[in-house]
């Protein structure tokens, strides 16, 4: 197979001036694609902005390897944040081909000890974050013609200790995802999200929650350069999936599939009939459907 060339494509990657969003974006330019690289600086647990331009560095190192990118220091949270980082796609490369939301934030707590205003931060960074940049950039993706969006969750949607604030952020950009991919596909546009694991600034910033030989597994073993070969095939023009959700860690992938399973039917539903066939409504048999999104309208 051909190597997958992104040359002739705008990419907009936040977080990206660490971690797994600095992967995504050293990967994309490597491979052709002129990449706005959008970072605030902002601390992993959403409490200010540390000293710095972690995106300025990654946009260097790029240039410095002959590819094209600019950085856009802007809060994706704001709409006016979101705004700046599609407008620096226009501005220098005349169009905006793919979007990857990758910027997050994350501090572990019981329940009972998070305040709502936790909760908010949460949201503001992962879901609205996801949604300003995804409509900022909706009417270029559209022009595009082969639009591409991926948006990253976790695996702690489904649940993690000490992560209800931050998984169930992120289960709201699941859904997002999904009602974003039917709306995309008479445009063209596929939205798809990943859930990465990889030995991060926000890995280390969960410790708390994980085992020490987890931890150290995270950091030794999945790196952020495995993940971005994922997030650059669901932006490249070839990759025409879309509403799914891959597991992406230390060179494995998955697909995260939403499944209806056969079940019951009984038109004389009763609790105790619920009781007795619950076993019956909780198997995945052959007969599980899985909840795909058509890719044409």
């Amino acid at each position: 197979m051909e190597n997958l060339d992104f040359t002739g494509r705008a990419v907009v990657v936040t977080g990206a001036g660490r971690g797994i969003g600095r992967a995504h974006a050293l990967l994309l330019a490597s491979r052709g694609a002129s990449v706005v690289v959008g970072d605030l600086g902002a601390r992993t647990n959403g409490s200010g902005v540390e000293d710095g331009d972690p995106a300025g560095s990654v946009v260097a190192e790029i240039t410095a390897a002959g590819g094209s990118a600019v950085a856009a220091r802007a809060d994706v949270s704001t709409e006016s944040g979101a705004g700046a980082m599609v407008s620096a796609a226009v501005e220098h490369f005349g169009q905006l081909d793919a979007i990857i939301s990758n910027a997050g934030i994350v501090r572990t707590a019981r329940f009972d000890e998070v305040d709502l205003a936790e909760y908010q931060r949460h949201l503001d960074v992962h879901y609205f974050g996801s949604l300003l940049l995804a409509r900022a950039a909706w009417p270029h993706l559209k022009a595009s013609g082969s639009g591409r969006i991926v948006n990253t969750i976790s695996a702690a949607m489904l649940g993690n200790p000490l992560m209800t604030h931050y998984g169930s952020s992120k289960g709201a950009v699941f859904g997002l995802t999904r009602n974003l991919a039917i709306e995309g596909a008479a445009h063209g546009i596929t939205v798809n999200a990943i859930a990465p694991g990889a030995g991060t600034r926000m890995a280390e910033n969960s410790a708390e929650s994980l085992a020490p030989e987890v931890l150290e597994y995270l950091r030794t073993q999945l790196l952020p350069e495995h993940v971005a070969p994922v997030a650059a095939y669901l932006v490249h023009p070839s990759c025409a999936v879309t509403g799914e959700v891959f597991n992406v860690a230390g060179g494995a992938v998955n697909r995260m599939a939403v499944v209806n399973t056969a079940g019951i039917h009984d038109a004389a539903l009763t609790p105790e009939i619920v009781a007795e066939r619950f076993d019956e409504v909780m198997a995945i048999t052959p007969d599980a459907v899985a909840q795909t999104i058509p890719t044409e309208q």
